[in-house]
């Protein structure tokens, strides 16, 4: 038995019931915070979620669309993917963008840090807004079959008031954006203090 405690809960015992190069699943035995007896299924996560809003001088932006197996459907994204432990995420945010995209940018700002999916999981996000775009070829990995649009921000944020963009890091990025436009603080050569 662990005994371990981990806030109002403790555990009693654990065991990795699944795992793979990007995710591990934990089946833990525990006290609830009421005392009573229960079970937990935790998912880790290796690697950070990484989000970028590119913006263009004109005031779009870049959405990248691919079919997500979990959902069984489309999805409209911003640019993400995962940033190894150990490498700075910006960094990670730099590989991303030019890899579904092509674009490379001279000007970057952390707009969010966030938790994904906290009942289940641990795993975390960074988000970066992009500036000062410059067109390369993208080169998206093996498993991605990605089309990748030019909308006007505008056209982003009525697909996020309308559900048509439904993924969690593309609508907290996107919202996050539109709350720097709304304070004065975005205009087409990218976001400024103030």
């Amino acid at each position: 038995m662990t005994n371990e405690r981990k806030g109002p809960w403790t555990v009693l015992s654990r065991k990795d019931v699944y795992e793979n190069p990007w995710i591990r699943l934990t089946h833990h035995e525990v006290l609830t915070p009421a005392q009573t007896p229960g079970i937990y299924g935790l998912i880790h996560y290796k690697n950070l979620a990484i989000g970028v809003v590119p913006i263009d001088a004109e005031g779009h932006t870049y959405l990248v669309g691919q079919y997500r197996f979990p959902l069984e459907a489309y999805s409209w994204e911003i640019p993400e993917g995962g940033g190894a432990p150990g490498v700075d995420p910006l960094q990670s945010a730099a590989r991303e963008l030019r890899e579904e995209t092509g674009l490379s940018a001279s000007h970057w700002r952390k707009i969010l840090e966030c938790d994904l999916s906290n009942s289940v999981s641990d795993e975390r996000a960074v988000a970066y807004v992009a500036w000062g775009l410059t067109q390369g070829e993208a080169e998206p990995e093996a498993t991605e079959d990605l089309a990748v649009k030019r909308v006007p921000l505008a056209e982003a944020f009525r697909m996020v008031s309308a559900g048509e963009i439904r993924d969690a890091l593309s609508v907290l990025s996107l919202q996050a954006v539109q709350l720097l436009h709304l304070q004065g603080k975005l205009d087409p050569g990218g976001p400024r203090d103030g």
